[in-house]
């Protein structure tokens, strides 16, 4: 009975997932002019990529061109703004097969104004970047994010005056070092009036838009996102440990200059189809969905920034992720210690109720604990291993095209991660101490040895290998009940999520959110049948792992396109969650070495799925315009 819950209960899970990651159908043309619509968008993509226009670039020079005149039929009041590149950026642009001689080591920025109707209040800023890297047409980036800011303007026209004035901020030389957005928020006369922001920007050709960047301190920001974005088509994707990464990493955008300012604002962006960031990014492969998303959430987004009686303003910190793009849920980075103790309190009531009805031992709480470290111990080395088998990660840093070829080969790698970690749930759901031990742990020695040869020393894996080899090695540490297992669980991700809360609490709704409906429907099934047998238990036991399941798969994908291509094993973390929802449908004893036998094939497909990348190629550059 179990098995026929836990196919069922995954395969509705896949199916949310993938649903809840589809874009928003492009609108035509005759949409209303109130309506964000991507075909009228696509025309201005058409006309602005049709060669790269590198700074310097004569098609720079007829893109501005064209833009000048663009913005000028939208009634925007209209100028430019110079200034200088700096050093660094004129060698880079040197180095990636620029001409900064030919731009005079100036950077252009356009500026277009929209007066609103009460000129004491603050403005808001549209803002995308207008030149590409020498060897792309950047139909995407920024084509994309340029010509959804021009029919955004059309559009909140359409609507009626606003008391608000929109600055619409074309800028220049993002590509080689933020060049232009340095140049306007560093000097330019409406640099002090404009109060909130919204960026789009682009790495790839399609997807869902995500909004992965605030303002510090932006509880106020994300309320109003939370209400505007969501009218967008398609919804939103969003959440706080998009914005926790982000903020670490190296890179930047345009964003990142007012951001640093204090400015509020959001910063949007699509990263699907991989393969044409800085590639052959023509308006034919751009993915009509994603420019309908990120454009959408554009205009509602300054719509209602324009018409708010106040802008927000810089606060307190939020925690937020939204629920399959329909809703944003946000609270209090300190009301994760009241979820915590809910979800503790809830499985303390499963753990009594389960030790007197069913059995349950501390013992085999424990070694459910352990269930769950050897699966993320185990799935950082394979799923280390198989990335491994795309091609070296030490060639992302060899040159530019290695890493747009690795960038390429994503989907592929993603395909085989995340077929790597449902082969280890199915594992430890048939019973990870029945193969061989010796066996099991030859495995993932042999795994290890594999990743660090190709993929280069990484104490991450060495101490992964460790734990999971020793763990193997120790059979009697797997949880002996359905129980044992399940209540281990949710107590190894409460504790994660106890020191996520502790060091980052932007990042703990990741552990607290599914650990608290799961330990919800343990205390119920404790109660109602402590056996796990029967419907009335495993009904909704199989009805939040579908829920929660499919979440963290519409969750995931974009977490592994932004960091995959050096942390794989960020998917075994997601997976530890899943296979939390899903561990008291473990299949019964007769259906053990089927099951496991599947488990072998699934990890082997996985693994020549991530080999078989090694035949994806980006799309051949584009040849630069004349200098």
């Amino acid at each position: 009975m179990r098995l026929y819950w836990l196919v069922g209960a995954l395969a509705l899970a896949l199916l949310i997932g993938v649903a809840a990651l589809q874009v928003p159908s492009p609108v035509g043309a005759s949409a209303p002019p109130t309506a964000f619509s991507a075909e009228r968008a696509i025309a201005d993509v058409r006309e602005l990529a049709q060669r790269p226009h590198p700074v310097g670039s004569a098609d720079h020079a007829r893109v501005r061109d064209v833009l000048l005149r663009r913005m000028a039929e939208l009634g925007l009041q209209t100028s430019t703004q110079s200034g200088p590149i700096s050093r660094g950026s004129a060698r880079y642009l040197r180095r990636i097969g620029g001409d900064p001689e030919a731009a005079n080591f100036t950077a252009t920025n356009l500026v277009g104004v929209l007066p609103g109707r009460d000129p004491s209040l603050s403005a808001v800023a549209l803002m995308a970047h207008y030149d590409t890297v020498p060897g792309s047409a950047g139909a995407a980036d920024d084509s994309a994010g340029v010509a959804a800011v021009l029919e955004s303007v059309r559009a909140i026209r359409a609507r009626g005056p606003a008391d608000r004035t929109l600055v619409v901020l074309l800028t220049d030389a993002e590509e080689i070092g933020l060049d232009g957005a340095r140049v306007f928020w560093g000097g330019h006369p409406l640099r002090d009036r404009i109060g909130a922001v919204v960026n789009l920007e682009a790495r790839g050709g399609g997807g869902r838009a995500m909004m992965f960047e605030t303002g510090r301190g932006a509880a106020e920001t994300v309320a109003l996102f939370g209400r505007a974005g969501v009218r967008a088509d398609g919804g939103v994707t969003t959440n706080s440990l998009a914005a926790f990464v982000y903020e670490r990493m190296p890179n930047g955008t345009d964003f990142t200059i007012p951001k640093d300012r204090g400015v509020q604002g959001l910063n949007l962006a699509f990263i699907g189809r991989p393969e044409q960031y800085h590639g052959a990014s023509s308006p034919e492969a751009l993915d009509r969905g994603a420019v309908q998303h990120i454009g959408s959430q554009a205009l509602e987004s300054a719509d209602a920034l324009l018409r708010a009686q106040v802008l927000p303003a810089r606060g307190a910190d939020r925690v937020y992720a939204d629920l399959f793009g329909r809703v944003v849920l946000d609270h209090a980075p300190a009301t994760g210690w009241g979820l915590l103790a809910l979800a503790a309190l809830l499985l303390a009531g499963a753990t009594w109720r389960a030790r007197r009805r069913a059995g349950l031992t501390f013992a085999d709480l424990g070694r459910g604990a352990v269930d769950g470290v050897w699966f993320l111990a185990t799935g950082l080395v394979l799923t280390q291993a198989v990335r491994t088998l795309a091609g070296s990660i030490a060639a992302r840093a060899e040159s530019a095209d290695a890493y747009y070829t690795l960038l390429a080969r994503l989907p592929w790698m993603e395909a085989g991660a995340a077929l790597t970690v449902l082969a280890l749930g199915m594992a430890v759901l048939g019973g990870r101490g029945r193969p061989d031990r010796r066996v099991t742990a030859g495995a993932i020695a042999a795994a290890a040895v594999l990743a660090l040869a190709l993929g280069g020393l990484n104490p991450i894996v060495i101490g992964a290998a460790v734990v999971a080899i020793g763990l193997s090695l120790a059979p009697g540490l797997a949880a002996q009940t359905p129980w044992g297992g399940w209540t281990g669980l949710i107590a190894l991700v409460l504790a994660l999520g106890a020191v996520a809360q502790t060091v980052a609490p932007q990042t703990a709704f990741l552990f607290l959110w599914p650990a608290l409906p799961a330990a919800g429907v343990a205390a119920l099934a404790a109660f109602v049948d402590p056996g796990l047998t029967r419907p009335r238990s495993l009904g909704p036991v199989a009805f939040v792992a579908a829920i929660g399941g499919g979440w963290l798969v519409a969750l995931s994908h974009p977490v592994f396109l932004g960091i995959g291509l050096d942390l794989p094993g960020v998917l075994a973390l997601m997976g530890l969650l899943a296979l939390m929802l899903v561990r008291p449908l473990s299949p019964g004893r007769g259906a053990v070495r089927p099951w496991l036998m599947a488990a072998l094939a699934v990890l082997v497909l996985g693994g020549a799925l991530s080999f078989a990348a090694r035949s994806a190629e980006p799309a051949a550059a584009e040849t630069p315009a004349a200098v």
